[in-house]
């Protein structure tokens, strides 16, 4: 039987997660920290726990016993998260929920990274090769995390994955989040600030992430995976086509904020990993996968 606990499963990604897992034929376990978290997906069976609080984790690992641990949750209020001592709490959390995961028999471990644990000088990160420079406490807090638990899988002959996802937009994003703060103000027919735009990123829709990692965690691949496209698109082009799907181009005020001190002009994923070892594709294109987003956007002001 495989038995899998996900953690943050009513988050961003975390929900994506669910009816895949369900497919491979996992009984899926969901926590969450709010009101036993959403029923989106029929078949999971859900948790109310707040995994900061130990006894609540205990109890927990006791009554599910997973075979499989998928670690989503981590605190990520936009804005907020990169400075916040809170990585700190959720490295020492994490730690103790993977520790009772191994205790009650536990044998392989899915935890999302971040492309920020990466050096982003040369543009291309490569999961073998390319130094790890975390630049403020979320990413130094997540690379502190996975070399911790690559030498504690080393000792204890437990299996880990580490997906190191990197940008991402969808149906459902933070309003403040680069995609979903545009697609909105053109909905409300205000200006859409931004950049010059001119900085290159590599972009995935959350559907396409949530199945890389569920792809991965479903492997036997270990180690460091990059979640990404393999693409570097300018975001300049995502938001003007943006604005080409709503019709409102004129409301697009490139250079209106200034471009960050230090920015990168492009960070991008090398996906050999992904596409050769764990054999997995995206099922969107960028263009289909804004459509996407878009359209979401749209029926939830229709509904207002």
């Amino acid at each position: 039987m495989k038995r899998i606990l996900v953690t943050g499963a009513s988050g961003f990604i975390g929900r994506s997660t669910l009816p895949p897992l369900l497919a491979l034929g996992y009984e899926v376990h969901a926590t969450s920290s709010r009101s036993a978290g959403e029923r989106s997906a029929q078949g999971v069976q859900w948790h109310r726990v707040d995994l900061m609080d130990r006894a609540q984790v205990d109890l927990l690992m006791a009554k599910v016993i997973p075979s499989h641990l998928f670690h989503l949750a981590w605190y990520t209020a936009p804005g907020l998260y990169r400075t916040s001592a809170e990585n700190l709490r959720w490295v020492g959390s994490s730690l103790y929920l993977i520790e009772q995961f191994l205790r009650f028999g536990g044998r392989r471990v899915m935890v999302a990274g971040t492309c920020a644990e990466y050096e982003w000088s040369d543009g291309l990160c490569r999961e073998t090769t390319t130094p790890m420079s975390p630049k403020d406490l979320y990413a130094v807090s997540k690379h502190a995390l996975h070399l911790m638990l690559t030498s504690w899988s080393e000792q204890m002959k437990f299996s880990l994955a580490w997906g190191r996802v990197f940008f991402l937009y969808g149906p459902s994003e933070h309003p403040k989040r680069l995609v979903a703060s545009v697609v909105r103000s053109l909905l409300n027919d205000q200006p859409a600030l931004c950049t010059t735009g001119d900085q290159k990123r590599d972009f995935l829709h959350v559907d396409d992430v949530a199945n890389a990692l569920v792809a991965v965690l479903d492997s036997d691949v270990e180690g460091p995976v990059n979640i990404g496209s393999g693409d570097a698109v300018a975001i300049r082009d995502i938001v003007g086509f943006l604005g080409r799907q709503l019709g409102t181009e004129d409301l697009l005020r490139f250079g209106a904020v200034p471009t960050p001190r230090g920015e990168q002009p492009v960070v991008v994923a090398a996906v050999d990993r992904l596409r050769q070892e764990v054999s997995w594709k995206p099922r969107y294109t960028l263009e289909a996968g804004l459509t996407d987003t878009v359209e979401w956007w749209k029926e939830q002001y229709e509904r207002r």
